[in-house]
């Protein structure tokens, strides 16, 4: 079952520094590039893009990785 967020929903995801909180901005459902990195998002498997709380800096994770605060 795919998590259904929206924009300004509050999450929490791991990265390699630990745990990061910020906000959805976005669905992706099409391909796009953030700080360079290619990002595969289509209709069938859309990804979000989150923005963290304390550095500001964007990031695209699938549904999976992101836990709704």
């Amino acid at each position: 079952m795919s998590k259904q967020l929206k924009k300004g929903d509050e999450v929490s995801w791991n990265t390699s520094q630990g745990k990061t909180e910020g906000r959805v901005v976005k669905k992706q459902s099409g391909p796009t590039k953030i700080k360079g990195h290619s990002v595969k998002a289509s209709k069938a498997e859309p990804q979000y893009i989150v923005q963290s709380d304390k550095a500001g800096k964007r990031a695209a994770h699938k549904p999976d990785e992101l836990k709704k605060l």
